[in-house]
């Protein structure tokens, strides 16, 4: 076969397109995974052909023919190859040819996971009359080019691959010789063995064999080095005498092993390594596909110190670099392809590898040439499509677009809601799903990013805790109050991340329950009853419910709990975070108006700061008023109030020695209310801006991640707290008891259940108990929902009877002491296992991190509420904290538990054209209109919740949520009948 043979066997199935690349359509190197019609390709020649195909120039004239011929033929083969009409009678229709010769190499799959490719293309260079391979492109997951000129690797960048290199490159597999486990131990060795059966084909002659062997084993220059430059005395000395035939080391280079690229790599990677050049003495191409028995370090082959298990050789004659370079792009993008390279690891011969390239063709997507600029570099998308899936969807591509996605799968919850009809029975299926994990729950714990979710939650929990305690002093006459409060979350908090059944979850106090103390009191306070000792038989009362639903598996009713009550509840826990966090800093501490006691000096005029004065004046001493101040003075202080000099006293001193205060700036006030709101949204932006940040371009990143993210809350804090005390203004500060002892002075510790009330009302708090329960069952399971969702991908498992039994053991308990009672709480649960979502670390350039799930464990938790309970002993540290830095860390829980809330993105939507919406799968399957109404429903349940907890029925709000459920099941299929899954199923 001559040079022209080559030519002719490149261009069949695709002579309609110019010698000019740049009027070709480029395909994206990232395959799509959907379903599409069977095409029909061409045909392969069978093994016992290979020799005849090289040896005779009039078979290659005979198979040029037309695309259309093409895959005819192609699929004559396939079935002719597969064993006969047998196998094509079984055929699914819907899947090509290639597709399901692939599923039947690819199924049979021997336990081991394929490895990452490293692909590595190096083009043969001249360099001061020297030949050198020289790397100009690299692969992991997406393409890096060396940058001409620039010294440097560029940017990551999807490849785009013409259609017509695609087809060369299948001639290549066709023509060339296969290397199938190759025994290799160096490269010399397995260049001659590739040389050998180069001739054995007959594909290249004798005389040929030491100047390719010669050309295959010149030294490999990667962009970590400089260029090989030869000295004044090898002027003029023949390259071929001057050197040795192996140019390449057989161990790797120091350059080599210090390479700080292999973190980009992960441990388990091999190596793919293509060479392209051109030569003087070839007439024809000579290629090569070899496959390694066992992967094996070629010394400085690779840039890397990754075993190399592929190796692609292009050499052929002058004038087709670019026609070269682009065949070597296509085969190294599909070595990186996930699997294609499948297949190159499991093929059998080169039927199976020209499959593979078949089945990757059934995939591309064709971009028009005048509808882009083939000079682009494609960003890489965020997610693709994994090897999986693209198994399970057939691989026989599909329509571009996702026209074909299937619905998205109904809300399902897990196997532990399930009812198992026996005593106890989801209560031991949750112990035998938890006690196998509990070691690892503590060693877990141990990761630098466990210390930034001790530091974000605690100062969430100790706010929560003194506002709390602070309004239940106020509500029930300081018989719980903050230290009560702190002693309560500690304990609880404590014992739950023990022994719970979801230790992410952590309790604190609600508002419903704030409401049913304060009802309580009254109630106790005007019948004269013995409060202190209602609320415990009351909690005692709550404890035996709760354990009733626990014997019996209650909980199996929050299966029926769609998305529609989820996120309703979920939402609107949110909006109440973010309101009470602005209400807070227009109500400081201890219900201090800010605005009312330090106004915004609006009237200050810079002009006129001449005019602005204070003086203090001495009252007349004659006057009736001033007269007992100056008697008392005189005797008190020993010297007459005439002698003071006015004029030299603080404002202070003015008013305790009964002077008057005259003058415009008398009254005037440092600006403590916009100093508070600059901590205020100073603390809620920065620590936004910081947990944004790992998605920037600055800083490693490691850095970006580990560091300013993960501590972004504590950075945040640590910076405003320094402004404070920078400025020197008396803004409000947190409080914390520094004296550990009851509120109230008259109570102990402990309640004694009898004594002060009719013994009735030992029964009869069976009543107000049974909404108490209510009240405990919803939020904490409705809480419970929203943590162990699917999206956040525990592992561990959940006990949502577990948690619902340690929760009524913790009434009982709390009710002895005097404490308040303690729940789930929503949207600080969120944020904890948001502090502890983890990513993946050793991602390919380009790659995006991936979600890997939570860090779950019990230590974070446990140290959380252990230091809260220490808190009274860090009083003196805790004193510098500004209240108004706390309020910022509340407004950020609460917008950040909004973040991955479709309800709220469907709100987004009424204010957005149609053509600016985001590309929602919802919305590819649902008419606009029903989303609106669907979206509609829910708003309205929201703001009678919304309206409920904001008067006295706040009580029955937990009745109310439930009602959602009723709502979702009845009213909704009504008002949007066979769309509600999929609005309120999709995230």
């Amino acid at each position: 076969m001559d040079h022209h043979d080559w030519q002719r066997g490149r261009s069949r199935g695709h002579r309609r397109y110019d010698d000019d690349d740049d009027a070709q359509p480029f395909y994206i190197g990232v395959p799509a995974s959907h379903r599409r019609k069977r095409r029909r390709h061409h045909s392969y020649a069978s093994e016992a052909d290979r020799e005849s195909r090289h040896t005779h120039d009039d078979h290659h004239t005979q198979r040029e023919h037309s695309h259309r011929g093409y895959y005819h033929d192609r699929e004559e083969q396939y079935n002719d190859d597969e064993g006969g009409s047998d196998r094509h009678e079984h055929a699914d229709p819907s899947v090509s040819p290639a597709a399901e010769r692939l599923r039947h190499i690819l199924g049979e799959d021997d336990g081991a996971p394929t490895p990452t490719l490293f692909t590595e293309m190096d083009t043969l260079q001249h360099e001061g009359g020297e030949l050198e391979w020289k790397e100009s492109a690299r692969w992991v997951k997406f393409e890096e080019k060396v940058e001409e000129g620039g010294e440097r690797w560029s940017k990551p960048h999807v490849s785009t691959l013409t259609l017509h290199s695609l087809f060369e490159l299948r001639t290549c597999l066709q023509t060339g010789s296969i290397l199938l486990d190759l025994e290799g131990y160096s490269l010399p060795q397995i260049v001659e063995e590739i040389v050998d059966r180069q001739i054995a084909d007959g594909l290249i002659p004798l005389d040929l064999k030491e100047k390719i062997i010669f050309v295959l084993l010149r030294k490999h220059r990667h962009q970590t080095k400089k260029p090989i430059h030869r000295s004044l005395a090898d002027i003029g000395k023949s390259s071929n005498t001057s050197r040795s035939m192996n140019d390449i080391s057989d161990t790797p280079s120091t350059d080599q092993l210090k390479n700080k690229f292999m973190k980009k790599i992960p441990r388990d990677a091999e190596a793919s390594n293509v060479l392209i050049g051109e030569v003087d003495f070839l007439e024809k191409p000579f290629v090569s596909f070899v496959r390694l028995a066992q992967a094996t370090t070629l010394g400085g082959l690779t840039e890397v110190p990754v075993p190399t298990r592929f190796l692609f050789i292009l050499l052929g004659p002058h004038g087709k670099t670019k026609s070269y370079n682009e065949i070597g792009r296509a085969i190294a993008t599909l070595m990186v392809d996930d699997l294609f390279s499948d297949v190159a690891y499991k093929a059998r011969d080169r039927e199976d590898l020209i499959a593979g390239v078949d089945e990757f063709l059934d995939e591309v997507i064709v971009l028009p040439p005048g509808e882009w600029d083939p000079k682009i570099r494609i960003e890489p998308p965020k997610k693709v499509p994994s090897a999986e899936m693209r198994h399970m969807n057939g691989s026989a591509g599909g329509a571009a677009g996702g026209e074909d996605e299937e619905l998205p799968a109904p809300h399902e919850l897990g196997e532990e809601l399930k009812f198992t009809g026996r005593f106890c029975g989801g209560l031991w299926l949750d112990i035998k799903r938890k006690i196998p994990w509990y070691c690892s729950d503590i060693y877990d714990g141990f990761h630098i990013q466990s210390i930034s979710a001790v530091l974000f939650i605690y100062l969430g929990c100790i706010t929560n805790a003194i506002t709390f305690g602070g309004l239940l002093g106020d509500a029930t006459d300081n018989y719980q109050g903050v230290m009560e409060s702190f002693l309560g979350t500690a304990l609880a908090g404590t014992v739950f991340c023990l022994f719970g059944g979801q230790p992410l979850i952590i309790l604190s106090s609600t508002g419903p329950i704030l409401i049913f103390e304060k009802l309580l009191y009254e109630f106790s306070k005007s019948n004269n009853i013995d409060y202190m000792e209602l609320r415990l038989w009351i909690g005692l009362h709550s404890c035996l419910q709760c354990f009733l639903l626990v014997v019996s598996d209650a909980s199996y009713i929050i299966k029926y709990m769609t998305r529609f009550t989820e996120e309703g509840f979920s939402s609107l826990i949110s909006f109440i975070f973010i309101s009470d966090a602005i209400k807070k800093m227009q109500i400081g501490q201890h219900l201090r108006y800010t605005f009312k006691y330090y106004p915004i000096n609006r009237g200050f005029k810079p002009d006129y700061i001449t005019a602005y004065k204070c003086e203090c004046i001495a009252s007349d001493q004659g006057e009736s008023s001033n007269s007992f101040v100056f008697c008392i003075c005189s005797v008190y202080y020993g010297y007459n109030l005439t002698d003071l000099d006015w004029s030299q006293l603080s404002k202070k001193e003015c008013v305790k020695y009964g002077g008057t205060l005259v003058g415009s700036s008398c009254k005037y006030v440092p600006d403590l209310a916009l100093m508070s709101f600059i901590l205020f949204f100073g603390t809620y932006s920065m620590t936004v801006s910081l947990k944004k940040f790992k998605f920037s371009r600055y800083f490693p990143t490691k850095v970006r991640q580990k560091l300013i993210s993960d501590f972004a809350i504590f950075m945040s804090i640590m910076t405003f707290v320094g402004l404070d005390m920078l400025m020197g203004l008396d803004t409000p500060k947190l409080i914390v008891p520094t004296e550990f002892k009851p509120t109230r002075i008259d109570r102990g510790w402990l309640v004694m259940p009898f004594g002060k009330n009719p013994w009735w009302w030992y029964l009869a708090s069976f009543v107000p108990a049974l909404l108490v329960t209510i009240l405990i069952f919803m939020d904490q399971q409705i809480s419970a929902v929203i943590v162990n969702r699917k999206e956040n991908k525990l592992k561990k498992g959940c006990g949502y009877h577990l948690d619902l039994f340690w929760v009524g053991v913790l009434m009982a308990v709390c009710s002895f002491m005097g404490l308040p009672w303690y729940v789930a709480a929503t949207v600080i649960s969120i944020a904890h296992i948001d502090s502890l979502k983890m990513e993946s670390e050793s991602s390919a350039p380009g790659e995006q991190p991936q979600f890997l799930g939570v860090r779950e464990q019990r230590l974070t938790g446990i140290l959380v509420f252990v230091l809260t309970g220490l808190s009274v002993f860090l009083a003196p540290v805790l004193q510098y904290i500004p209240m108004p830095v706390l309020y910022g860390v509340f407004l950020y829980m609460g917008v950040a538990s909004l973040s991955g809330i479709q309800f709220w993105e469907r709100i987004k939507l009424y204010l957005m054209p149609s053509k600016h919406q985001p590309d929602f799968s919802f919305l590819r399957h649902v008419p606009l209109r029903r989303v609106h109404l669907f979206t509609l429903v829910q708003i309205v349940c929201l703001a009678v919740l919304w309206i409920l907890k904001s008067t006295f029925l706040a009580i029955i709000f937990p009745v109310m949520v439930s009602q959602n459920i009723l709502v979702s099941c009845v009213m909704v299929p009504k008002t949007v009948p066979r769309h509600r899954c999929c609005i309120s199923n999709v995230t």
